[in-house]
């Protein structure tokens, strides 16, 4: 996996890209680059730990049943 710092280097560079290549403009794709990546690994933990809270939910109904 590629580290953070790179992550966000590429998205900058495809922020700066998609901008028009114009400078000056370098932090603004260097933030907006960290916002989405911190956005996606948010998204990504809230998957999990809903994933997980489910399956722990199922399982005590499981074993209150069996009890």
């Amino acid at each position: 996996m590629q580290n953070v710092e790179e992550a966000i280097r590429e998205r900058a560079y495809q922020l700066w890209l998609a901008d028009g290549c114009q400078d000056g403009n370098q932090m603004a794709h260097w933030l907006e680059a960290q916002r989405e990546l911190l956005a996606s690994s948010l998204e990504q933990f809230g998957d999990v730990t809903a994933t997980k809270a489910r399956k722990s939910k199922k399982a005590s109904a499981k074993r209150a049943k069996a009890a």
